[in-house]
């Protein structure tokens, strides 16, 4: 990573999300000083997937950045997010097992990410699983209250599942 490299790349992060011409500039400098950083493709995947809901063109930069950089903390977090929102299930899943073995990443994270896969595959009791498996990759006290508030959320779907069936 070159010092002009990481300025433009720490700029583009700063404006991201709040003003994104600024971000898109720095960002676009980024990448004409190194084409093939992971931390800037995974950006610009961002803006694609949060901001412009363009997914295939999220996934495109997403892809690239994991090509570049396997062992890249921040792609598959932000990855795993946009093939859930784009209902890539089995990618999504894929990519949540292979995360899980990154040396050193959010695990935590990941798990909400897992969890969430099984509550939109109406799997709510095996959303309760990676949630409280979260816990014990979880250090600070706002995660715990996180992962306490979701777990309470998911029981109150599968209560509510439960009066549908009687009915």
């Amino acid at each position: 990573m070159t010092l002009t490299k990481s300025k433009y790349y720490f700029e583009a992060l700063d404006n991201y999300p709040y003003s994104l011409p600024d971000c898109l500039e720095a960002l676009n400098y980024a990448l004409s000083y190194d084409p093939e950083d992971a931390d800037s493709l995974c950006l610009m995947g961002r803006i694609y997937s949060e901001m412009l809901t363009d997914y295939e063109r999220a996934k495109m930069y997403f892809e690239e950045a994991m090509q570049c950089n396997v062992s890249n903390l921040n792609t598959p977090l932000h990855y795993i997010k946009c093939l859930l929102d784009n209902e890539d299930l089995d990618e999504a899943e894929k990519l949540i097992n292979y995360a899980l073995k990154i040396k050193g990443i959010d695990k935590s994270r990941i798990l909400i990410q897992k969890s969430l896969l099984f509550e939109i595959r109406f799997e709510y009791k095996k959303a309760l699983e990676p949630l409280k498996e979260a816990e014990k990759y979880s250090y600070n006290q706002a995660m715990i209250d996180f992962l306490k508030s979701r777990t309470k959320f998911v029981k109150s779907k599968i209560a509510k599942s439960k009066t549908k069936k009687k009915k």
